[in-house]
């Protein structure tokens, strides 16, 4: 119960305002201290829990996409997960507007980057892009994660926000929303470079 609220405060209330106390809230703020220890140790725990179905997806895409040399597969495997686990979420939910949230605090994004090194998966899927694109020079590669993050991240959290609201989102369900991620990320991989490194 302490996670769900703290994530919708994060979500709700922006992240440098939930270090203060959330009077009147259903959240006790000492609360999270105790139990969590800091800020730092909350947004953790929150991404370890969502963390852990997404990796199941992630494991089961990679499973059907093998050893593919289309860039199209490993880009749905980045993007899949996401869309999948906010499907199950139902409405509300607001993982991806606390990940958007996260994204923009440079010190919990840091975090976040870091939880993200514990995945095997994710690995794996990056390294595909890598196979597919061995022209990239390194730096171009990293960047186009970070666009495709971005991208992943703050669309999620556009239609999460439309659908909390109840007013349109560009895309009528997860799996739209999916489809246009992927197609548009592809682009981004598959774009020229103009600048060598």
């Amino acid at each position: 119960m302490i996670l769900a609220t703290a994530e919708r405060l994060f979500a709700e209330r922006r992240v440098p305002a939930f270090a203060h106390r959330q009077g009147g809230e259903p959240f006790a703020h000492g609360a999270a201290d105790h139990r969590f220890g800091s800020r730092a140790d909350l947004v953790r725990a929150i991404v370890r829990t969502h963390g852990e179905s997404i990796e199941r997806i992630r494991v089961r895409l990679l499973a059907e996409t093998g050893d593919s040399g289309d860039v199209r597969d490993w880009v749905a495997c980045l993007v899949q997960p996401v869309t999948e686990h906010l499907t199950a979420l139902g409405s509300p939910s607001w993982y991806a507007r606390f990940c958007a949230q996260v994204m923009i605090d440079p010190a919990l994004r840091d975090i976040a980057d870091r939880e993200s090194h514990h995945s095997p998966a994710l690995h794996r899927i990056l390294e595909g892009l890598r196979r597919c694109r061995m022209d990239l020079p390194a730096q171009v590669h990293a960047e186009r994660v970070g666009m495709a993050l971005q991208l992943i991240v703050h669309m999620c959290a556009e239609r999460e926000s439309a659908l909390a609201d109840n007013t349109p989102s560009s895309r009528p369900s997860w799996h739209d929303t999916s489809t246009g991620l992927i197609d548009a990320i592809v682009g981004l991989w598959l774009a020229p470079v103009s600048n060598r490194f």
